[in-house]
């Protein structure tokens, strides 16, 4: 997670950043993918009032970007109230991932595909003949496999398929 503290109009100091840094560490426990949080800490003069304003703009992967704007007298409450408000809001997140996962579904558009249990299971098998070879070659190698068909290609370049018949002969295409 890349972390950035921003001061605007005041003077930033140890310890405002030092409990500003502990609230962002407190968005790990949601195990979200989060990219980037960005903490804006400036002065606020709204209608003669003194206070201070914190702005939270916090980077999802994969979501859109959260910002969290809080205004109070006080610099340490505006932090805790806005640290409160963006927890809500990533337990949210956290709580619609986890859910879907829960339910099979994904929150992300793939496409996902479970075999079900009715299927039958595709399993791939290697080629014994690699080169054209005559047809009573194949034959042999057929016979001393024992499997249902084989493909192989001929002494003329043809694709052929052999493959054991219902009465226990062996046909060929």
């Amino acid at each position: 997670m890349n972390l950035s503290i921003v001061a605007k109009q005041i003077e930033m100091t140890d310890a405002i950043k030092a409990h500003i840094e502990d609230k962002i560490s407190s968005f790990e426990k949601f195990h979200l993918d989060v990219i980037a949080v960005k903490a804006i800490v400036s002065s606020a003069d709204k209608n003669g009032k003194k206070g201070f304003s914190i702005e939270f703009i916090i980077q999802l992967a994969g979501k859109d970007t959260v910002v969290i704007r809080q205004i109070d007298k006080d610099l340490y409450a505006a932090v805790d109230l806005a640290e409160e408000r963006a927890k809500k809001v990533l337990r949210r997140h956290h709580d619609k991932a986890s859910s879907h996962k829960a339910s099979g579904k994904m929150s992300v558009p793939f496409v996902s595909f479970e075999a079900e249990e009715d299927e039958d299971e595709i399993v791939p098998a290697g080629l014994d003949i690699d080169k054209p070879v005559e047809i009573d070659e194949a034959l042999e190698v057929f016979k001393g496999k024992g499997c249902m068909f084989m493909i192989f290609e001929d002494k003329s370049k043809k694709t052929r398929v052999m493959y054991r018949r219902k009465d226990g002969k062996v046909g060929l295409y």
